[in-house]
């Protein structure tokens, strides 16, 4: 949980990205929303009616039987949809991009904001089955209703901290839904530990809801992972087993979030990640986060998964906006599979 803390307390300022081109076209934006039958009937209450951002490139309506390749962006933890949106600077750097060579794609951004700050892109009974939601609902949503090429091999996912997270643990288990992955400053990695002795009595003394959305970033990003990976549908209200209970560390807790690390999910799921088309994963020099990004790089190159990794001049949030422009969608691009391409 202390490298989680190290990732999400960095000040999220945005490095200004290159301007747009004087040729930059605007991108159409919709708003909208998608209801997540995955997420239905979860313990915790979360709406299964999900804020979606939409970004469409300039042609889109001016080509009408012309069909696209798809982004996926996750959000980070404490974050929405929208404010992951501010974090990327878009749309400036999707029109940016698309201004300076990088092929036209549609870019999806969905709110995965829960009762504790974060969904974790992870399925339990007390949150929801947020990978299904992922990878069915909004993949069916999107395809459905824009001009999409409904295709894993047109499907790309990318994200950011908690993100990027996801986008590991999601990418591990669904490669039939996406044909490429873009691992932005991943959290979460490693096996978590227990939280220090302040912050654990503090989560353990929450009795109410209320109560819960009070607390400093640590324990509520207890209760998330808890809510994600050690979800209990007979412990009412908050339907978790935490990590200590009367001071005392229950390590077959630890176990279960040890169970949810990529680190130590991946050799399960190397033949799914040799899969994909293409692999890769960047993290700043001066992110706390660098040392398990860089064991994860190094386990896949061992177990032969082809990936890059790269280590770039920044902190946790400096650079989100300006690699997204400059790195995320031109990877995109050059790798998803589009017409005439």
């Amino acid at each position: 949980m202390a490298i989680l803390l190290a990732a999400s307390s960095t000040d999220l300022r945005a490095a200004s990205p290159s301007p747009p081109a004087a040729s930059a076209k605007s991108v159409t934006v919709d708003r909208i929303k998608v209801h997540g039958a995955a997420l239905e009937g979860n313990l915790e209450g979360e709406s299964a009616d999900r804020d979606v951002v939409v970004y469409l490139p300039p042609g889109y309506a001016a080509n009408p039987s012309r069909r696209y390749p798809v982004v996926y962006a996750l959000h980070g933890y404490g974050m929405t949809a929208d404010a992951f949106a501010g974090l990327l600077q878009t749309p400036r750097t999707v029109e940016a991009a698309f201004a300076s060579g990088a092929p036209d794609v549609i870019v999806v951004l969905p709110d995965t904001q829960t009762l504790h700050n974060g969904s974790m892109y992870s399925s339990s009974v007390t949150i929801g089955d947020w990978e299904g939601f992922i990878t069915r609902d909004l993949v069916s949503y999107v395809d459905t209703h824009y001009r999409t090429l409904p295709d894993r091999l047109s499907r790309g996912l990318a994200g950011h901290s908690m993100g990027g997270y996801g986008v590991a643990r999601i990418g591990m288990k669904h490669p039939e839904t996406f044909g490429a992955l873009y691992i932005m400053s991943p959290c979460c990695l490693s096996a978590r530990e227990v939280p220090p002795p302040e912050a654990a009595a503090s989560v353990e003394a929450v009795k109410t809801r209320e109560e819960a959305t009070k607390l400093g970033f640590l324990p509520r990003a207890t209760f998330a992972v808890a809510a994600a990976w050690s979800p209990n549908p007979k412990k009412p209200p908050f339907y978790v087993d935490l990590p200590t209970s009367n001071g005392v560390v229950d390590r077959s807790v630890l176990a279960r979030w040890a169970a949810n690390a990529p680190l130590s999910m991946l050799d399960q799921y190397v033949f799914n990640l040799r899969r994909y088309q293409a692999i890769a994963m960047d993290v700043g020099d001066q992110d706390g986060l660098k040392v398990d990004a860089a064991e994860l790089h190094e386990r896949m190159d061992a177990s032969g998964v082809e990936n890059t990794f790269e280590i770039y001049s920044g902190d946790h949030g400096s650079a989100v906006a300006s690699r997204f422009q400059n790195n995320v969608l031109p990877f995109f691009g050059r790798v998803l599979h589009s017409v005439g391409k």
